[in-house]
Formats: structure tokens, C-alpha cells, sequence
């Protein structure tokens, strides 16, 4: 099997795993998952964050959301570009009133009152979506390649060696083993659950031992 097709078949099994959870109980998950992202150090560190509206079953992130602003942080928001088939990052200060559905049903900036990010190296923290996860950072993302390509903006749009902290926030089903990853996969640093806190990094170091 390739790597193409292993992909899609994790894909369809947990989607599928994830929508099948009991509305009761993907809303406490969320919360226990949001209270444990709320405490993840650079999460607290930084000024300026970047995250997601949710959709479908995934963490339910507006909660979240509405307390990065409540903590005085620097809120950013991504906007699908269909026509560069990329994302653009907007400044949203009011979740309720700044939003409306755009590509594939998710709720995103409205341009015309949010200003757009111009300057990628002002992100200090990345919540990154995605279907499944590994220990060692691996992401499976929805198979679009919109956040590989902003991540990878990073390294001819930035300068120095300043990069933000990458995570992910997930339902302790969402993990999986052995993901397939190509080169321009990016892992993420830490993962939350409604369990733990996992530094990736850390565990990617001593599984590399």
C-alpha cells in the first residue's frame, strides 16, 4: 500500500471514529482539552497566536478562542485563498461579529473588517488542525496542504531563527501510530489531549536515541 493510500485510509477511520462520538461527550472532551491548552507554556508565553475556527467533530476551538482574547493576546485567523489555493492570515478581535462561513462551510475573517497579517515572523504560537497525530509530532492533516504551504512560508518570508511553537489540540482517539510523512510534513511540538500534555519534541529526541 502506498503512502497515499495509507494516508487516506487513517483518514476515513478516524473521521469516522470522530463523528461517532456523543454530542455530550465531544463537548466535555473539548473542555478538558482547552483547559489543558490554556496552560501549555508557550501558549502563555506568547503574544501573538494563531488558530482555527472548528468544524465538523473536530475539538470544538471557539472556546478557546474567546479566552486567547480574553488574555489579552493577539488573535490571528486563517482565510482559504482559492485563487492562490493558500492561506491568508487575518487579526480578529471579536469572534461573533468578525466571522462568516467561507470555503468548505468553515467560519473565517470577513476582509473587510479584520486587518491581514503581513508579517509571518509576528507569530509566536500555531494551533494546528488535522485528523490524526502521533507521539513523535507526526500530523495528518486533511490531505488540502494548506498549512504545510504557510509553514513553509516561514522559512523564505521570515529571517533569524525565530519560529513559532507548532501544536495541536485532539481527542486522545485521534492518536495513531506509524503515520505516513513526506517532506513536506510538518510535526508539531506539542499535542493535547483530554488526558496529557505531550512534548513531542522531547519524544521524538529519545525515540531517535
Amino acid at each position: 500500500m502506498t503512502a497515499q493510500a495509507r494516508k487516506q485510509q487513517l483518514r476515513q477511520s478516524i473521521i469516522a471514529g470522530r463523528a461517532a462520538l456523543a454530542e455530550e461527550i465531544h463537548l466535555r472532551l473539548s473542555r478538558e482539552i482547552t483547559a489543558r491548552l490554556l496552560e501549555l507554556p508557550p501558549y502563555r508565553e506568547a503574544c501573538t497566536v494563531l488558530g482555527y475556527m472548528h468544524f465538523g467533530a473536530e475539538f470544538v476551538s471557539e472556546p478557546w478562542l474567546q479566552q486567547v482574547l480574553r488574555d489579552g493576546k493577539r488573535l490571528l485567523l486563517p482565510k482559504v485563498n482559492i485563487a492562490s489555493r493558500e492561506l491568508d492570515v487575518y487579526h480578529v478581535e471579536d469572534v461573533a461579529a468578525q466571522l462568516a462561513p467561507g470555503a468548505y462551510g468553515i467560519r473565517e475573517p470577513r476582509p473587510e473588517c479584520c486587518a491581514r497579517l503581513e508579517r509571518l515572523d509576528e507569530i509566536d504560537f500555531i494551533l494546528l488542525p488535522g485528523v490524526a497525530f502521533g507521539r513523535d509530532g507526526a500530523r495528518l492533516g486533511y490531505g488540502g496542504g494548506f498549512y504545510d504551504k504557510l509553514l513553509a512560508r516561514f522559512d523564505t518570508e521570515t529571517s533569524g531563527p525565530r519560529r513559532p511553537s507548532l501544536a495541536a489540540a485532539a481527542f486522545a482517539m485521534q492518536l495513531a501510530e506509524d503515520i505516513p510523512q513526506e517532506a513536506t510534513d510538518r510535526r508539531v511540538e506539542w499535542l493535547v489531549t483530554e488526558n496529557e500534555i505531550i512534548h513531542c519534541a522531547a519524544h521524538d529526541a529519545r525515540s531517535a536515541k
